[in-house]
């Protein structure tokens, strides 16, 4: 692989809805630029970017695979990313280190839910972008219908390029709209001129119309031009595009059939000429000493630093760092100072990575994207010149993940081996989160949808040799009272020799505060319980509100007085006075009304506005409190509502079925309330066995 200076690489990520066909155009331009010498086929299971078992398995992408391919003079990163919804955080992670986006959809399907959450992101990340429309040797495929759905979502800015011409209903051809000729395949990468087909010239004139507009608006002197009717060269065209394109302001269609390789050259052709190289893109980080702004933008005369945008920890492929240049010249064996892990770290060899292959290169230019193998630096790290010259990048932002689930090692023996592959597996993918919920001695793993934890499941087996059960978690109730009550509870025992003796009065009350455990008060006079037995007296209290005599959950929101009791000089002990308590306890608290407390979460449910009613019902038989509905001026309602913890398991599932996959949700813990009595009944049958018996 060749070097490239910073203003011959573009660095492109494919966006869509999964099964747009991403995965072919990726293959179709690495066959056409000759990283391949035959075109590989998803059914097959044989393309460059889906290397992955699980991808060559279920016949979709899961991770994003770069592809560096060498097209007239410049390099093209090709960022391959998923379409499905469960592996966001690939895609999060690729727009970061992307410059621009060309947004595939799929011909026949038209614009989905997938296509405008691309759009959706293109516009978070400021991203200039382009649309590429599959399938066209489908001859049920209508181009015409698809830029008449964009223009719809997206208005006049987008504009078609290219229109397809066919014969006899296959796919012969296409109309140049810039240069307003036609052209017929001939083969892959060759085509001859044409005459355009008279049932092509309505809309032809309809687009070129729509691309003489953006031309014109890009200086006075050429709107002066285009109202004297006055004709564009091509030339002309060509800059004003790109300037518009690169602005945001005009949006490109294109089309072909990737399978084929019909389109895919023009594609490539347009990649080059309109879309940036990165040395047009701003890219700023804080000085980490200063705090001031550091402006790298993709300068290879400025100190050298990059950004670590992707981890990859395979057993077979070892661990490689993928990396985006920001500024200078990266070369083999420099040394380069990490200033999140604040350790210096040699980089070794770099490499561009072609799917899972690597090919060393001696040194990457400012903007380019590669590899280093082996590194200690994890996702969202930055690589520094030196110690003295710290810079910090922002790191990926990354949906957070909430569909949780319990897992569990049924061998005992590969607790430690299943732990370190879900931690190198969370290093991979940043939307697993690992918890370890020691209150219901449950270990939790967060994802974005069931796909993505069956397809950790999966991994474990397969790469790792652990199996792993997913089951639904345990919810974390809560045990408080509701009423006083009044106890006294006397620990005696003789055994021969020194006995044991402790006795407490209590009362116990609702503190009010239910974050809280408990309360402790001493009211006892005339030294009836001495002072040196209360921390055993608390110490009871302690261990009590651990596990509480009603379901064996944690207490919360207890106050404990203690007012009496008495001692015997000789057999009293911290030990008796601590056994004392917690018989009073068990006691006071069963006598003072006691109930079980369910988790409640605040949930923000966002719907396109015609799914509302359906969500709001749902909400409603999860037992939901709608708090509010806001809409966020784009076509969504933004739902509020507190919903019981024990109702949002699998939520996410039934959320995207309800919307087609374009519904989001988040929550957050909001409090403990008490639960339904049928609620109460089931927990507290199901936990009758671990109730402790403090009486003995």
């Amino acid at each position: 692989m060749d070097v490239y200076r910073s203003d011959k690489i573009r660095n492109v990520v494919l966006l869509g809805h999964g099964g747009a066909g991403k995965t072919t155009l990726t293959e179709a331009m690495a066959y056409l630029s000759g990283i391949t010498s035959r075109m590989g086929k998803v059914t097959d299971g044989n393309t460059v970017s889906d290397y992955d078992k699980e991808e060559i398995k279920r016949k979709f992408s899961i991770s994003t695979s770069v592809i560096p391919v060498q097209w007239h003079g410049c390099k093209v990163n090709v960022l391959d990313t998923p379409g499905f919804f469960d592996f966001v955080g690939e895609v999060e992670e690729a727009v970061t280190a992307a410059d621009a986006a060309v947004i595939v959809v799929n011909g026949k399907a038209g614009v989905q839910v997938g296509t405008q959450k691309a759009w959706e992101l293109c516009e978070k990340y400021k991203l200039p972008r382009m649309f590429f429309v599959t399938g066209m040797d489908n001859d049920t495929v209508s181009y015409r219908k698809v830029i008449e759905e964009l223009t719809e979502l997206y208005g006049k800015k987008i504009a078609p390029l290219h229109m397809p011409i066919r014969q006899n209903e296959e796919f012969t051809g296409y109309v140049n709209i810039v240069k307003n000729k036609g052209r017929k395949f001939l083969a892959k990468d060759v085509h001859e001129e044409c005459p355009i087909p008279d049932y092509c010239q309505e809309y032809l004139e309809k687009y070129r119309d729509i691309l003489m507009e953006s031309v014109a608006e890009t200086s006075e002197e050429f709107m002066d031009r285009y109202f004297e009717g006055d004709e564009f060269s091509v030339d002309e065209i060509m800059m004003a595009a790109s300037m518009n394109i690169q602005d945001g302001s005009l949006v490109p269609v294109s089309m072909g059939a990737p399978n084929i390789l019909y389109g895919v050259t023009n594609l490539l052709d347009d990649i080059v000429d309109f879309l940036p190289n990165p040395t047009i893109r701003e890219r700023v980080g804080m000085t980490k000493d200063t705090g001031e702004i550091y402006r790298a933008d993709y300068d290879f005369s400025k100190a050298k630093s990059a950004i670590v945008f992707k981890t990859i920890v395979d057993p077979f492929i070892g661990k490689y760092s993928l990396i985006k240049v920001c500024s200078g010249v990266l070369k083999t064996n420099d040394t380069m100072y990490n200033a999140v892990q604040e350790e210096e770290e040699r980089l070794g060899k770099l490499y561009v990575l072609e799917g899972n292959k690597p090919t060393e290169v001696s040194e990457l230019f400012a903007g380019d994207i590669g590899a280093i193998g082996k590194l200690d630096a994890r996702t969202g790290d930055t690589l520094c010149a030196s110690k003295g010259n710290q810079v910090l990048y922002t790191k990926p932002a990354v949906s957070s993940p909430y569909n949780c689930m319990r897992y569990i090692v049924p061998n005992k023996n590969e607790l430690d081996k299943a732990a370190q592959a879900l931690s190198k597996m969370a290093q991979e993918d940043l939307t697993l989160k690992l918890v370890n919920d020691s209150a219901n001695h449950q270990s939790l793993i967060y994802g974005i949808g069931d796909q993505q934890l069956d397809i950790v499941i999966s991994k474990l087996k397969e790469r790792y040799k652990v199996n792993v059960e997913l089951v639904k978690p345990k919810v974390a109730f809560r045990e408080t009272i509701r009423k006083n009550s009044d106890v006294d509870a006397k620990y005696k025992k003789q055994t021969g020799g020194h006995g044991q003796y402790g006795h407490v009065k209590m009362r116990f009350e609702p503190s009010g505060d239910l974050e809280s455990t408990y309360t402790f008060e001493q009211m006892v006079v005339g030294g009836a319980v001495p002072k040196n037995y209360f921390p055993a007296v608390e110490k009871g209290l302690q261990e009590s509100v651990e596990s509480g005599p009603l379901a064996a959950y944690p207490v919360v929101g207890v106050k404990a007085v203690l007012y009496d009791g008495s001692y015997h000089p000789v057999d009293s002990s911290e030990m008796a006075f601590k056994q004392a308590t917690r018989m009073a306890f068990k006691k006071g608290f069963m006598e003072a009304s006691p109930v079980l407390l369910e988790p409640i979460v605040t949930m923000k449910v966002t719907v396109a506005d015609k799914y509302t009613g359906d969500v709001m019902g749902d909400l409603n038989k999860r037992r939901g409190r709608v708090l509010g509905m806001n809409p966020d001026h784009k076509g969504n309602t933004i739902i509020e509502a507190d919903v019981p913890m024990l109702e949002i398991h699998g939520y996410s599932t039934v959320l995207r079925s309800m919307t087609g996959g374009s519904g989001d949700f988040s929550y957050e813990f909001a409090r403990y309330e008490q639960a339904p009595s049928d609620i109460q009944a089931k927990e507290i049958e199901a936990r009758a066995s671990q109730i402790e018996d403090v009486d003995a």
